[in-house]
């Protein structure tokens, strides 16, 4: 049983970033009056940039070409440590999250580094402004994880997501983490109101400015890497939400998970829709609003446990 959920697992890790993706850009769509490109467009569009040959600057280094790889080896490792259908993971160790924590803050660094490496000033002021909101939201995501550990009892990611909504003070937990994560995913897969992946506008980019001079496999590495972050980020979304107990109904929930991944995909879109892009200097404030609300979690959980309901 183990080995098919860990099969599983690796198969929606390694195969819904697409249709997830595919989902936020039609309800995005959709909503304008259009009719949007196919789910599955995603998958049409990494073939292309797979079949090209890129072009390097004369004064890169091979950071350049890492960058790409660095971020995507580490998005998939993590993307094992973190529960995406349900209770569990296939590789799971005491305080892992803090490793799921660690291995993205190594890529983002990775990309970051890729781009100092093409001495272009305009690639670092995308990595200045990447290294500033990381700087907020990494905090808020560890106030988060540790709230949930504390609340859970439980060391392992896998087991952090069954605080549930039975009482007022595991609502209020539930709540605040959830804002707390779904800013998150805002910020790590550069959506609005934190940052727009169509956008061209010099002035506001952040992550696109960042691999600008990325073409052909590796920018595909970059965006499919980018769709498997918010497929881990909406599983988290969707694992706190899930009212269905794993270990009475294992198939129930598995399709429950997967239908609250496609809501919060739908959600993301929705917001992306209906929520103006933030300008840079209020970026900061809405990460701290998620820290804050992380924060709030964590009050609640000292009262629930401390004999509060």
């Amino acid at each position: 049983m183990t080995a098919l959920l860990a099969v599983a697992h690796l198969l929606a890790l390694l195969v819904l970033p697409i249709p997830l993706i595919g989902l936020v850009n039609r309800t995005r769509a959709i909503w304008a009056g259009r009719k949007g490109p196919r789910i599955l467009q995603g998958f049409s569009d990494l073939r292309r940039l797979l079949r090209k040959r890129p072009v390097y600057s004369a004064v890169t280094t091979p950071i350049f070409v890492a960058g790409p790889l660095v971020l995507l080896a580490t998005t998939l490792v993590a993307g094992l440590l973190a529960p995406l259908l349900g209770p569990f993971a296939p590789v799971g160790f005491a305080y892992d999250f803090v490793a799921f924590a660690y291995l993205w803050g190594l890529g983002r660094m990775s990309l970051m580094l890729s781009a100092l490496d093409t001495g272009s000033s305009f690639e670092g002021m995308g990595a200045s402004r990447e290294a500033t909101y990381a700087a907020f939201v990494e905090p808020a995501l560890f106030l988060a994880l540790g709230t949930l550990a504390a609340a859970t009892g439980r060391t392992s990611f896998a087991g952090l997501l069954g605080v549930g909504f039975g009482s007022p003070a595991q609502a209020v937990v539930s709540l605040g983490v959830l804002v707390t994560l779904f800013v998150l995913l805002q910020v790590e897969t550069a959506r609005v109101p934190v940052d727009d992946p169509a956008t061209h506008l010099e002035l506001t980019m952040i992550h696109e400015v960042m691999i600008l001079d990325h073409a052909g496999p590796e920018l595909a590495a970059v965006q499919y890497a980018t769709a498997v972050k918010l497929t881990v980020a909406a599983g988290l979304v969707a694992g706190l939400l899930n009212p269905v107990r794993a270990a009475d109904h294992p198939l129930l929930a598995v399709a429950v998970q997967l239908a609250l991944l496609a809501a919060v995909a739908v959600a993301v879109g929705l917001v992306e829709s209906l929520v103006a892009r933030l300008k840079l200097r209020a970026v900061p404030q809405y990460v701290l609003a998620g820290g804050i609300s992380a924060a709030l979690a964590l009050l609640a959980t000292a009262w629930w446990q401390g004999g509060g309901r």
